[in-house]
């Protein structure tokens, strides 16, 4: 056999070992992150379906019902780049699980609040239970860090659907959980986020334990190993072609596209439309409420809602 052809074969194997590395811990993972995803779905559930009823009676006043939406989306946008900032350096494994205790410890932090009356407590505890929120949406992405450009989709809509699970479970729990927390002598709208407590911290300790090898760091090792036999390959299709006496091609990169007007317009139109929906999820319980329906007739609601926006459509 010709030494280019030993070398195109020990560059086959490499190939075939690095995508059966991919494969095998790309299943686990997924598996992972479903598991995460049922938990973290099942947390962010409270804040949405009874956040703003809680700061209703906090404070006495529907007019600073919208505040606890405010403190949960400005929490969540800060987690979204920390976590970003910890993943890029630490890996997936790091980055969510601490974003998920965060969210637990805030939580617990709205519990203590809610039983203490303490209003800056409650904005704080708020603020910091954001985290969860923002470290669930970007935790479905860990499902794709190894999967191959063909099954990416199915991955996201794997973890999407699973959090659906969660999301819409919850809200409906929210009586029942009124009710034990009633029972441990805590404020009913305290219920949900004891909920939201313990699944936050089951989902990130998950993550902490389970995520191994991390996908994101394994990921960027095996596409390194890639990039590098594509060197070694081109290296040595150029020795080769100069051995023919035949001229050599010099690679060509392609420029990086730049975003078109049809981006910003797509991106001002989910920012509009992102208003309109908190806006309306916000009110409705305490609408709801103030027309006598009852805490299970509302969680119903947003559980519907729920499940509207992450089943998938045809």
């Amino acid at each position: 056999m010709s030494q280019r052809g030993e070398s195109g074969s020990r560059e086959t194997d490499a190939r075939a070992v690095i995508a059966a590395e991919r494969a095998r811990v790309q299943r686990r993972t997924l598996t992972v992150v479903v598991i995460s995803q049922v938990l973290g779905g099942a947390g962010l559930a409270a804040g949405v379906t009874v956040g703003a009823l809680l700061v209703q009676d906090v404070l006495g006043s529907m007019s600073l019902a919208g505040v606890a939406a405010a403190l949960l989306t400005l929490g969540s946008a800060l987690t979204a780049f920390l976590v970003g900032r910890v993943t890029q350096r630490l890996g997936r494994r790091i980055g969510l699980g601490l974003g998920f205790a965060a969210g637990g410890v805030g939580a617990i932090g709205v519990v203590v609040a809610a039983t203490t009356a303490l209003v800056p407590l409650l904005f704080l505890s708020l603020f910091v239970y954001g985290a969860g929120t923002a470290t669930n949406l970007q935790a479905r992405y860990a499902g794709t860090d190894l999967a191959t450009p063909a099954r990416r989709g199915s991955a996201i809509s794997v973890a999407m659907v699973s959090t659906t699970l969660g999301a819409v479970a919850g809200p409906n729990l929210v009586e029942p959980l009124g009710a034990f927390a009633t029972g441990l002598g805590l404020p009913s709208l305290a219920g949900p986020f004891l909920l939201a407590a313990v699944a936050y911290l089951a989902a990130g300790t998950a993550f902490l334990v389970l995520l191994r090898p991390d996908p994101f760091l394994l990921a960027r090792r095996l596409d390194a190993e890639l990039a590098q036999l594509e060197v070694e390959q081109t290296a040595a299709e150029q020795t080769a072609a100069e051995q023919a006496g035949s001229k050599q091609v010099s690679p060509t990169t392609a420029a990086r596209p730049r975003p078109g007007v049809g981006a910003y317009i797509g991106a001002a139109v989910m920012v509009v439309t992102q208003i309109a929906m908190v806006a309306v999820m916000t009110m409705t319980p305490v609408h709801m409420r103030a027309h006598h329906h009852g805490l299970g007739e509302v969680g119903l609601v947003i559980g519907i809602h729920i499940a509207a926006m992450y089943l998938p459509r045809s």
